[in-house]
């Protein structure tokens, strides 16, 4: 009876003792689980309270590193740069910075070329990166994208230099040509004939000015300021009269047609210089006894229906390398022949900007010895109204987004958009 006694007695001693090291073992486990990982101090919860706020308004991409170089927190425009890839940061002289400010703790800013994801042509993103401490263990980069602002930069440096050239040439050409007059001046023949010369550079530099102050205006007036229904046949046959002397010097037949009755909505003036630069390049560039067209049509669109006027001659084309490049400040393809004709390379610049600014565009088709046609398209009188006035929505003054929006109005009231 003893012995039993004491089996049950083992027994039982035995099972409290199993309960309470199972309790203990669950216990440690749920502790176990509570306590933060190693992996865990890489997520948000390490960043100092507000920053990850801060850094989701910022413009610049941003990355933040731990002591392990591994990415804390980055921004969706660092992975689109191409900045993070794998959760790493993947631009070596980047982190060589990041791993220096870490050791030493000071701030290093470098502008950095890096090649642009997806294309094998050799382009590089232009990026300015600055690299801080960030509390005792993190790092903070920020990119700033440069690319854009160094273009307009170089086309700003490129506008200015030809500006320079292009007005030191016909001032040079008049000192010269003065010089020669007084040294003439027993010489009626000769003074005549340099007087000439004079008012032929006179007129030249008189132009370049002129175009310079139309290109300005283009690109700083609102169209919708002095917008009205258009004639598309009246542009024509001013563009036409505007060049008539110079086709008839040169023997060229100038024929127009299409459509007729059909209106653009905008800036006549401004509408009126773009078609008559067209046509005047297309009598300039043509020889002699050729012919020059231009026609007028409309044609359907997704947005609504468009205006086309095509200006087509019989001149001598245009290379494919060139025809990116026409619409450029001061780019000639041929610059002994723009000389010759007193070009000055403002003209299909003036094009671009009118088309634009009227929500239209300007395209080229050219093949060397055949001609060229250039194409003005632009929204037919009631749609090209609109779509003007809906440009107002994303402008930065609150006068205009007001106008729009209560043109939105409007037509919800009366009609619908086209």
């Amino acid at each position: 009876m003893n012995v039993d006694a004491a089996v049950a007695a083992a027994a039982a001693l035995a099972g409290l003792c199993t309960g309470v090291i199972a309790m203990l073992a669950f216990r440690w486990s749920e502790r176990d689980q509570a306590r933060p990982s190693r992996s865990s101090l890489h997520t948000d919860a390490v960043l100092p309270p507000g920053v990850d706020t801060v850094l989701s308004v910022l413009r610049s991409s941003a990355v933040v590193l731990d002591e392990g170089d591994a990415v804390v927190k980055a921004s969706s425009a660092a992975y689109a740069l191409g900045l993070v890839r794998g959760g790493r940061l993947a631009v070596d002289a980047m982190l060589q910075m990041a791993r220096d400010t870490r050791r030493d703790g000071e701030i290093r800013q470098v502008e950095l070329d890096l090649p642009r994801r997806g294309t094998g042509r050799g382009e590089a993103l232009a990026v300015s990166a600055r690299v801080a401490p960030l509390g005792s263990r993190l790092v903070l980069l920020l990119v700033e994208d440069l690319t854009e602002a160094r273009r307009i930069e170089a086309v700003r440096r490129d506008f200015v230099a030809n500006v320079s050239h292009e007005l030191k040439t016909p001032v040079g050409a008049l000192s010269l040509l003065s010089e020669a007059v007084m040294d003439a001046s027993d010489d009626p023949e000769a003074v005549t004939r340099f007087a000439g010369r004079m008012q032929i550079e006179a007129t030249r530099l008189t132009n370049l000015v002129q175009e310079l102050i139309d290109l300005s205006r283009v690109q700083n007036d609102d169209p919708l300021e002095d917008a009205e229904p258009v004639r598309v046949d009246e542009l024509v046959a001013e563009a036409v009269d505007r060049c008539r002397h110079q086709a008839g010097t040169k023997q060229i037949t100038m024929a127009s047609g299409g459509a007729a009755g059909l209106h653009v909505w905008g800036n006549r003036g401004q509408l009126a210089a773009a078609l008559g630069n067209l046509v005047e390049n297309a009598v300039n560039y043509s020889p002699a006894r050729t012919r020059v067209g231009i026609a007028a049509r409309r044609v359907a669109a997704p947005g609504g229906d468009l205006i086309e006027i095509a200006v087509t001659d019989q001149g001598i084309g245009i290379s494919e390398k060139d025809r990116e490049r026409v619409f450029e400040r001061f780019y000639r393809v041929d610059p002994a022949r723009s000389r010759a004709t007193g070009g000055t390379g403002l003209g299909l610049s003036i094009v671009k900007h009118v088309a634009a600014s009227h929500g239209g565009e300007v395209t080229v088709w050219s093949a060397e010895g055949q001609g060229s046609t250039f194409t003005l398209r632009l929204p037919e009188a009631g749609v090209g109204r609109d779509r003007l006035r809906l440009r107002h929505l994303d402008s930065d003054d609150p006068r205009d987004a007001a106008e729009a929006t209560g043109h939105l109005h409007g037509l919800a009231g009366s009609e619908p958009l086209r």
